[in-house]
């Protein structure tokens, strides 16, 4: 089954149809604990059934409130995208969206609870010396606790903060936070969520290549596990950018990977090398260290 295109943004707060997600590509619905029979044509996992009519595809899911978290892309990944049955970033993301927004009867009640439920896995991982699989909780959680310990005193803008777990964590700790992401559905969904777990964040909508802001308007810029989903040029933008927008430092943080991971969005990988090079290139203070993947922490005053 392969993605087919599509030019219509993923909504993160569509309303359910009939208690179903359904865009131009996928179909979602929550099913019972207890699957029907197995119809021909099926895929049938632990937690997933899924067919396609042709036009659409259709996931009928079976996890539960307490599952409803991040990790559910490792299930995503594991049962449906890396056994081969699915491909490609597209397909993904609407089916991770669509599953949380059928966990319950309401959008920001069901991302309020895929929030609370993540947020309480990360703090409960964050002191972990074994990280989990690459793109888990377990596995990104001390990476954001090695973030934390890396930011200069004062404000924070996060680059790509995606759900902006990490922004989230750093604002409830007293920071002024800036959370900013190229998809607006991210960071609507983002400013929608932070007041109801009780955090006071910014967010803004943003290319972290050409971003809306003054110089050294924050005193710790990150880019945490982000440039590994831009090219090269794209890259060096973002890298530009982020020295522009620190007034303290700029921490950046890259998976260190054999080949690039399609399944999370990655298109190139990044080595201990390329960080050092980019250190260099920059003229200032810099450090390159290796802690559940690659670190380059760049003084800018």
């Amino acid at each position: 089954m392969s993605e087919a295109a599509t030019t219509t943004p993923i909504d993160p707060l569509r309303p359910s149809l009939d208690g179903a997600y359904t865009d131009e590509l996928v179909e979602v619905r929550a099913q019972g604990t207890v699957p029907p029979r197995r119809a021909l044509h099926m895929v049938r996992t632990e937690h997933f059934d899924v067919h396609s009519d042709g036009d659409r595809l259709h996931v009928r899911h079976r996890v539960p409130p307490e599952k409803v978290d991040d990790d559910l892309a490792g299930l995503l990944a594991d049962e449906l995208f890396a056994a081969g049955w699915l491909r490609g970033p597209e397909l993904f993301e609407r089916i991770f969206t669509g599953t949380v927004l059928t966990s319950g009867v309401d959008a920001l009640d069901s991302w309020e609870l895929f929030y609370r439920n993540t947020l309480a896995r990360i703090e409960s991982c964050v002191d972990e010396t074994t990280a989990g699989g690459h793109g888990t909780i377990a596995g990104y959680a001390p990476v954001y606790a090695r973030a934390e310990s890396l930011l200069a005193p004062g404000s924070v803008l996060e680059l790509g903060c995606c759900f902006g777990f990490l922004s989230l964590r750093i604002a409830a700790s007293g920071r002024r936070t800036t959370a900013s992401d190229l998809s607006s559905g991210t960071t609507r969904l983002l400013a929608e969520v932070a007041p109801r777990l009780g955090v006071s964040l910014s967010t803004l909508p943003a290319d972290a290549g050409h971003f809306p802001a003054a110089s050294r308007c924050a005193d710790t810029v990150l880019a945490i596990h982000l440039l590994e989903h831009l090219d090269a040029d794209h890259g060096d933008r973002v890298l530009a950018e982020a020295l522009r927008l620190a007034a303290r430092r700029v921490v950046v943080a890259v998976p260190l990977e054999e080949e690039a991971d399609e399944t999370w969005g990655h298109v190139r990988t990044i080595s201990l090398d390329d960080l050092t090079g980019w250190g260099e290139r920059t003229g200032l203070p810099f450090e390159v260290s290796e802690h559940h993947g690659g670190w380059l922490v760049i003084e800018t005053s």
